[in-house]
């Protein structure tokens, strides 16, 4: 392979390194886990993996007519990107953060390969939707329902009918449950409720816990 060429596949390098740039700017402005190093290495990393599988075994083909899968290191990329990936997922008790980083992590080392393999319009198109996807749909659109979340806890009597009765009214105001944590005291024979509630309709759960506040078996509530 002559200088020219190998120019050429360091000019797939930078177009990689650019995109992974963009991307990653976005995802440092909102401040999160992976950043612009991050996905400008994930870029420039995927695209010369690519390269060597396209064109780093050129030698052993022509001396010793050894017929190569290019796609097989190419294919290594999108299971080993997995566990980067899985780096920038932090499960808390209110929910799990850093799936989005995560797929746009994902994404960026399909952008690498592309340009790698010098699908510069493709790899440079998907870099400009990826980033229309962070920006845009980061934002509240009016046809998509907004989410409301609220953490309460409930100390009251154990007894298997009042749990019962929690959920039969959580599912009856369409209030759904990301979290729950329960505590028994079995000298005070009560039961303490973590709850962390998300609705489309935040009115449902104040109507929720204007219900349960009056009840005789509630001993305390929290929100």
């Amino acid at each position: 392979m002559d200088w020219v060429q190998q120019l050429e596949l360091i000019l797939r390098l930078l177009v990689a390194s650019l995109c992974g740039f963009a991307i990653g700017y976005e995802r440092t402005n909102r401040l999160k886990e992976a950043g612009i190093r991050t996905h400008m290495i994930v870029a420039v990393g995927s695209a010369l993996v690519m390269i060597v599988s396209k064109y780093g075994f050129f030698d052993l083909m022509r001396t010793q007519n050894i017929t190569l899968d290019p796609s097989r290191i190419a294919a290594q990329i999108v299971t080993g990107i997995g566990f980067l990936g899985a780096g920038t997922i932090l499960v808390r008790r209110s929910g799990i953060n850093g799936l989005t980083t995560a797929a746009g992590l994902w994404a960026t080392a399909a952008v690498g390969m592309a340009i790698g393999a010098k699908l510069y319009i493709v790899g440079v198109a998907t870099t400009a939707i990826v980033l229309l996807i962070q920006i845009i749909l980061h934002r509240q659109l009016p046809f998509v329902p907004k989410m409301d979340t609220q953490h309460v806890t409930i100390v009251m009597v154990q007894n298997e009918l009042e749990i019962k009765a929690i959920r039969a009214q959580l599912h009856d105001f369409h209030i759904h449950v990301t979290n729950l944590d329960m505590r028994r005291d079995e000298e005070k024979n009560e039961v303490k409720l973590s709850l962390w509630l998300e609705t489309s309709h935040p009115h449902n759960i104040d109507r929720f816990l204007t219900m349960f506040a009056e009840r005789s078996g509630i001993k305390s509530l929290q929100y």
